[in-house]
This record gives structure tokens, sequence and C-alpha cells, in this order.
């Protein structure tokens, strides 16, 4: 299994720099190297042979293979478990006693995270009307047209349908199939991630001691282009949008990360070392073993890269489960600090600008667009249709060393008192969509 090793500590639960709401600092101020990596075998999409293109999560049970476990022997009543009861079993067993230390002492876990895609919104509409070149050389900058907005867009019709889609589908498998309830929540602060999971979660029944009680984190937010569905709102109009979503401490009230105003994307390598961060935060500071993130194409495939999995891509509204074995290493031990990682694996990340390249654009809509080449500008010359933020699957996956100066540097130190509330207010569109739009397959 492939690992990914951060060095982060903590005690930075602490200082407000990269906090879960959660439980934090359970093992007092000792220094860990986190390693985690995708355990291969549970799930379809695991399997190379699987195709991404047509995959529905609904169809094939999330993709929990048909499978017997070590624990199937050991409890005559197992024959009359589900497959997810018998597999949660399986993990209660690997996170208990002994198996919690492994044979060098070092503090094992594992997790199963549900990683879904938020339902497709006003931007995935407007950049299938306008063509993905064009959209991205000059549409995707505008905070939209005459007849629809996709600056942090909301869902549209569509999408709050997928994402009723599976909150019926969570609904049956925690009632008929025994599901595990998740322990924790997380969503990226983007609309469309919020909308999807209240749309999902919030009407399910669910037991008091598993209620759902999201955590809005920065880092899970898309990769960020120049494109205005990529810049959040701020954080007061956040709250106000969703009161029940609380806030990850250090949340800044502006956003600190989009460069759209310099005309600058960010990098897939920046991508994926604040891919590692978030995921090394939540492994670090939360002990739930089952764990539901809502987030983005592009920022669960750059997951995927940190995780070891394989590529897999997810359509509006889909969701995948990843088994992903956690193992906390006191610092000093690790590979990074014996000095087995390869050369170029440390990245401090000093300065946002290290990690932002200038994106080509038209001031004005294109004179004509071409798939795959990109956007013949209307002064003559052309720009090329790619942005600087690509799919992080094809980033370097070299172990990425994350020291505490990154994460103050990627994420904001201000206050972040919020108030658990109601559910999200019914907001939609004021404006329709554009006529003719369809689903888009571009990652955001």
């Amino acid at each position: 299994m492939k690992g990914q090793v951060l060095s982060t500590v903590l005690a930075l639960a602490a200082t407000g720099a990269l906090a879960a709401s959660s439980a934090a600092g359970s093992c007092g101020s000792e220094e860990f190297d986190v390693q985690f990596s995708t355990v291969k075998g549970y799930f379809l999409q695991d399997d190379p042979s699987t195709q991404s293109s047509d995959f529905d999560y609904a169809s094939w049970n999330f993709g929990l293979l048909n499978r017997t476990y070590p624990t199937d022997a050991t409890c005559a009543s197992q024959s009359g478990l589900s497959q997810w009861q018998r597999f949660a079993r399986w993990v209660d067993y690997l996170n208990n006693g002994r198996n919690r230390i492994d044979e060098d002492g070092n503090r094992v876990s594992y997790r199963v995270v549900f990683f879904g895609r938020h339902g497709e919104g006003w931007h995935n509409a407007a950049e299938s009307f306008y063509g993905t070149p064009a959209w991205n050389c000059y549409y995707g900058e505008l905070d939209g047209n005459s007849t629809a907005s996709w600056a942090d867009a909301l869902l549209t019709d569509d999408g709050f349908a997928q994402a009723r889609k599976a909150n019926a589908y969570y609904k049956k498998l925690f009632e008929e199939d025994g599901l595990p309830y998740f322990e924790s929540y997380y969503s990226s602060p983007l609309r469309r991630c919020i909308q999807t999971a209240n749309t999902t979660f919030a009407t399910l029944d669910l037991p008091a001691t598993h209620r759902f009680e999201p955590v809005i984190k920065e880092l899970f937010r898309e990769g960020i282009s120049v494109h205005t569905c990529d810049r959040r709102s701020n954080k007061t109009d956040i709250h106000a949008f969703a009161p029940q979503f609380r806030f990850e401490e250090g949340f800044a009230e502006q956003d600190p990360l989009w460069h759209g105003a310099l005309d600058e994307g960010e990098t897939s390598e920046h991508q994926l070392a604040r891919s590692n961060v978030v995921l090394s935060d939540v492994f670090l500071n939360d002990e739930s073993t089952w764990i539901s993130v809502t987030s983005h194409s592009g920022e669960i495939g750059s997951m995927m890269s940190a995780l070891g999995h394989q590529p897999f891509g997810l359509a509006t509204g889909q969701i995948i489960p990843v088994f992903i074995k956690v193992v906390l290493v006191p610092k000093g031990q690790g590979a990074a600090a014996t000095g087995t990682s390869p050369a170029n694996a440390t990245m401090t990340m000093s300065s946002l600008d290290a990690g932002f390249t200038h994106e080509a654009l038209c001031n004005a809509p294109p004179v004509t667009s071409i798939s795959g080449k990109g956007c013949v500008c209307s002064g003559g010359s052309s720009s090329a249709a790619t942005p600087a933020t690509t799919s992080a699957s094809s980033a370097s996956s070299a172990t990425t060393l994350v020291t505490a100066s990154t994460i103050t540097t990627l994420v904001s130190s201000a206050s972040s008192a919020t108030t658990l509330v109601t559910a999200v207010p019914a907001t939609t569109s004021a404006s329709a969509a554009p006529a003719g739009c369809t689903t888009s397959t571009r990652h955001y």
C-alpha cells in the first residue's frame, strides 16, 4: 500500500491554524509523522478494470465487494448480517486492542471515508452551454450572464435531485443494510457543497449520537482556478446561508486563496500539497472511523492521489468510499526524518505565490473555440484552454513534508465563533439556466 508522509504536530490544534472541530490533541503535544494509504481489495473502485465513466454508486452498493472477512469465522451470528455489517465488524476488529499498535510501536487506525462530489451547479451548466475552451478562456471568469449566476455557484434543479437521490440511498442502507452512521461530516466552503451535504443528510433520521453536525474546512475546496465558481463567499455570508454548519478553527472572513484578480490559478502540485495537509489534519485530530466529506471532482481526485488510490473520476452527485490505513509514527522515526524520502519531497510553500501561475485568458468573448486546442481571442491571438489547475492525479505523488508554517500560510487565523441553528434556508438561483445547458464533465 502506498502511503504519504506528512510532518505536522498535534499541538497545532491549539494554534488555530489547523485544528479540527472534533476530538483534537488526543495524543497530547507529542509530534508525529502521519502515513496514510488506501487499503485495496474492499471496493470495486480499487480495481483498475472498473470504469468510472459509467459507474453509479447506487447500482453497486457503493462498490462494496461481496467477500468474506477474517472475523466472519469468529461469530456464528455473522451469517445473518449484511455485507456492510460484516465489513463494519472487520473494521472494528482492526481498530481495537493489539491492532492499534504495530510491531514498530506506531499507532495504527483504519478509516472509511465517503467522498461525495456536489450535485450539478450552475457553473457546470454554463460550461456545457458555452463549451469548455470558451469557458476556460473567458466565461468562467465572469460572475454570470443575463440568465444565470455561477460565482460560488448554487445547485441547479438537477443538482438538488442528485443530492436527494443520495439522501434516499443512504436512508435505505442505514435502515435496511446496517451501514454504520457517520461520526463526522465535513464540507468544502463552497455553496454547492454545503447545499449538497445539507440536502443529503439533514433530513435523515439519525441517532442522537451521530447527528448531522457538519464542519466546513477551507482546504476541502476545489482546485483554485481564476474561475469565479472557485471563489468562496465570505465567512459572514456562509454563516447566514448555512447557520447550522460550523467552521473549523481559524477559518478566514475573506477568501485567502483565490487569485483570480491576478489571473493566477493554483498548480496541481500546490493542490496536492494542501490535499495532504487537510487529510493529515483530519486523521490527526479526529478519531472517527466513519467519515463523510462533501467536496469537488478535482479536489477528490487530488485526495485520491494523496491516498495512493487509482484515479477514479466522479460525475456530479457521485460518491466514492475509500478504506484507509493511518499510521502515526513518532517524529524522527518516519521516512521523512531518516532521509529516505525523494529529494524533491519537501514542500513548505512559504509563499502562496509559489503555488500559483498565470493563466492565459481572453478579455472578451472569443471569436471561436476549438475543443482541445483553446480559444481564438477577438484580437486575433490564441489562448490556451487548459487552466493552471489540473487534475492532481497527474501530479507527483512523492512523499510530501508539510510543516506548521505551511498551514499558517494556507489558512488565515481569523476567529471562528459560530453556532448551530437550523437547516439551510431554501436558497435558489434568481435566474434560469441558459437554454440548452446540460451536465458538464468538467472537474469543479
